[in-house]
């Protein structure tokens, strides 16, 4: 199995910036993993957020295109999302997934999940 922690999460008025990490452990995990951030507000179903590919590329929803970036530690198996330019409609529960198999955007496609860590963007 492997675990996943998220950290980072708080409250910041709209326009600021925040960084999350995602921390993964265990003895089947590898580079080769997906890590892939979604987020969920309340009342709404879970959504793709960024996706670091295990080629190293990466991959962003259009909603946080230029605002947001995620970046990657293999030697610390930690994944970053730096998050700028805050709005209020990021306010979510983000969540931290990954896999070692074909994925995509899809919360369907992913097997392992943090607990998540709250973001809360003020007006």
């Amino acid at each position: 199995q492997v675990q996943l922690v998220e950290s980072g999460g708080g409250l910041v008025q709209a326009g600021g910036s925040l960084t999350l990490s995602c921390a993964a452990s265990g003895r089947t995990f590898t580079s080769d993993y997906a890590m892939t951030w979604f987020r969920q507000a309340s009342g709404k179903e879970r959504g793709f957020v960024a996706a670091s590919w295990s080629d190293g590329s990466t991959y962003y929803a259009d909603s946080v295109k230029g605002r947001f970036s995620i970046s990657r530690d293999n030697a610390r198996n930690t994944v970053t999302l730096q998050m700028n330019s805050l709005k209020p409609e990021d306010t979510a529960l983000y969540v931290c997934a990954a896999s070692n198999k074909r994925v995509g955007t899809r919360p369907s496609d992913y097997d392992y999940w943090g607990q998540g860590t709250q973001v809360t963007v003020s007006s």
